[in-house]
């Protein structure tokens, strides 16, 4: 069974006049557990809308969207809610942590909905920062960290719930090189040694080209699925 299937996935939006918005055409793509998949395409092709519906925080105007077997079109707010928690970490381009929180506590905040204690917590937050190279850092503060530092807190609380997957968008937009670099070498071993499946959106060839395997998106519709190699040039 496939950890992520869509079929004839359709999203519209809505606008000012009772006017719609097509943004996603038919998509259909199955994704295998302990994949790592790297999202292209140019600006409103539809790649961002595709990964809001993985992630349980947008749902599509029609189609269908299994997650780990489960149809996520029928469940409600609350159900989609505890199924983000269970399944999938998020990681975003502006790191997304609170500013007045240690990086302990910014990694240990998901597991306030799994009803833990607050050892417990912190405990189990403690080890996912050892993982990401952070146990220095436990009682800083965010702005006194680096932004890769930042975004290394943020992958350890993406992965605190030891979720079998994990929606990267742009994760290195606001990083150097280097430093994209030693992200993307985390997302990788996470990928290879704990089988995390890992589904990354990037505009940024070199980045893509970490993945095993590349879809592209044009004006709603998946232009190309499959090798990296020749097909990360383009966003």
């Amino acid at each position: 069974m496939p950890l992520i299937r869509v079929e004839k996935l359709y999203k519209q939006y809505e606008i000012a006049g009772g006017q719609a918005t097509p943004v996603l055409h038919g998509v259909d793509l199955t994704i295998e557990a302990g994949e790592f998949v790297a999202i292209m395409g140019p600006s409103g092709s539809g790649k961002s809308t595709f990964m809001n519906i993985l992630g349980c925080l947008d749902t599509p105007t029609s189609g269908n969207y299994f997650l780990d077997g489960e149809n996520v079109a029928g469940l409600s707010n609350d159900e989609l809610a505890a199924l983000r928690n269970r399944l999938i970490g998020f990681v975003f381009q502006g790191f997304n942590l609170l500013k007045r929180v240690t990086a302990l506590d910014n990694v240990a905040l998901p597991l306030l909905y799994a009803g833990l204690s607050k050892s417990a917590r912190r405990e189990q937050a403690r080890d996912i920062l050892k993982q990401t190279g952070l146990e220095n850092f436990t009682l800083s503060l965010p702005n006194q960290l680096s932004g890769g530092q930042q975004q290394r807190v943020a992958i350890a609380r993406a992965l605190v719930n030891r979720p079998p997957l994990i929606l990267a968008d742009e994760p290195t937009g606001n990083l150097d090189t280097q430093t994209s670099r030693e992200i993307m070498d985390i997302f990788t071993r996470l990928n290879r040694e704990q089988g995390i499946t890992i589904i990354l959106v990037t505009h940024e060839p070199d980045i893509a080209h970490y993945a095993g395997r590349l879809v592209r998106f044009v004006d709603g519709r998946v232009a190309h699925d499959g090798d990296v190699a020749g097909h990360a040039e383009h966003g």
